[in-house]
């Protein structure tokens, strides 16, 4: 007798079966028909998520989990709605030919984009991965079952009560091609349905994610940490530098993009790192710096915001108004430094010397590296994706901000008439293969 998560783990693979026939005409009319429902529901959504933001605060949750809670913080559930219809007004992903080969007269093969097919998502906090990962899936052709923490309990229900609802009235996905599931008890079932889920992607805390990876056999796509990191080259513009700075720290401090340590080179003048570090203790930060920094450079020493640092400052997400500072010899050491303690996010160098820049960028070993531009960039609506799935630090299949293309695989196909292996060299025939490219 199947169990209730390998029910829904086997009801979820063959609605993908049916999902990924279906045209991109068909997929993106069922996201229009989410968005126009989850817009029509925005208060009932919204009133359901102030419940959860109580519950939290009364809980005495972190201030960065209940950030990420809030839909209503920045505009977050507009847009998440955008979010949807971006999604659907990319190009088709499904059915792309990316390679044609003729291997012999009426024998040809292609490679053809395909669909990963069933996806498995848990998160934390974070209520508007819902729209994200259903408007990815059905675009994209794959099923997914989502499963949201405890802190977002009324707001889940609330929005998957409505895209429920709409898949089943409204369009021709079927109905368990996205399952929301609110027991907790089902998710170590469901990480041990590796026969009928193809893929892991948790969303949340550190502790969350390394979890799920020791938990599965199932491939887990995610990051456990977002441990990003700016160095500040000799030859730079100050201007430019603090205001980078204090984008990437303070705009949204809570998001895995966020930089957490700044390496400052050893050569820049006193002037310049008070400068950068009185910006960030404007701006309310508090600044954990090296001894060297506190005893010989810093002109002021106010001890609500210049502390020392701690033996894992430099190991830390931090997700909060607060930042590690140290010196570095050259932008070689910086490289060594970030390729230890980073965490394979996001790293970046502010320099006006193109030469060190490119060393920099060639040398970190990270999903994402930048010259002279916030870390916050790194995100998948920002990089045109539409919305994002996660961010990866995988090295293989996806990495960055996954998007459309990173839900995505490939199968070859083989067009013959009647062509067998035993008439070809190597497997007892005298005839060899042409192995000629074909336009496509």
């Amino acid at each position: 007798m199947s169990s209730a998560a390998e029910t829904i783990a086997i009801e979820a693979s063959s609605a993908f079966g049916i999902l990924k026939t279906l045209s991109n005409d068909e997929r993106s009319f069922a996201l229009q028909a989410i968005h126009d429902g989850l817009k029509a529901h925005k208060d009932e959504i919204l009133k359901a998520n102030r419940v959860d933001l109580e519950n939290a605060i009364k809980n005495e949750l972190s201030s960065s989990l209940i950030k990420r809670l809030n839909l209503e913080d920045k505009g977050k559930f507009d847009s998440m709605l955008q979010g949807i219809l971006d999604v659907a007004n990319l190009e088709d992903p499904v059915g792309k030919i990316t390679l044609a080969r003729k291997l012999d007269d009426g024998l040809n093969l292609y490679r053809i984009t395909a669909p990963i097919g069933t996806l498995l998502i848990i998160f934390e906090s974070r209520p508007e991965v819902i729209a994200n990962i259903t408007a990815l899936a059905i675009k994209s052709g794959n099923s997914a079952i989502l499963k949201g923490g405890k802190e977002s309990y009324q707001t889940f229900r609330a929005m998957s009560s409505v895209i429920s609802n709409i898949l089943a009235e409204k369009t021709k996905v079927p109905s368990h091609a996205i399952q929301l599931i609110e027991s907790r008890s089902e998710v170590s079932d469901l990480l041990n349905q590796d026969k009928y889920i193809d893929l892991v992607i948790p969303r949340g805390s550190n502790e969350l994610v390394r979890n799920i990876k020791n938990s599965t056999k199932i491939p887990v796509l995610g990051h456990a940490d977002g441990i990003c990191s700016i160095y500040v080259d000799e030859e730079f513009d100050l201007n430019k530098a603090i205001k980078i700075i204090i984008d990437s720290k303070t705009n949204y401090p809570a998001g895995c993009n966020a930089v957490e340590q700044i390496l400052i080179n050893s050569k820049v003048s006193k002037n310049q790192i008070n400068s950068i570090i009185k910006s960030l203790v404007d701006a309310k930060v508090i600044v954990h710096v090296t001894d060297e920094i506190k005893n010989d450079i810093l002109e002021f020493k106010d001890e609500t915001y210049i502390q020392s640092v701690e033996d894992d400052s430099f190991d830390k997400e931090y997700l909060s108004f607060e930042i590690a500072v140290t010196l570095i010899d050259n932008v070689d050491k910086a490289i060594q430094h970030i390729n230890y303690h980073s965490s394979k996010h996001t790293d970046c160098i502010i320099t006006e010397n193109k030469e060190t820049a490119n060393k920099f960028l060639k040398g970190i070993d990270s999903a994402g590296v930048y010259w002279n531009c916030s870390t916050r960039f790194a995100d998948g609506f920002r990089y045109g994706f539409g919305t994002e799935v996660g961010i990866s630090t995988n090295k293989i299949h996806a990495r960055g901000p996954v998007g459309l293309e990173g839900l995505m695989s490939y199968q070859y196909q083989l067009k013959g008439n009647g062509h067998i292996v035993s008439e070809y060299v190597g497997a007892g025939g005298s005839k060899t293969f042409v192995h000629e490219d074909l336009e496509y």
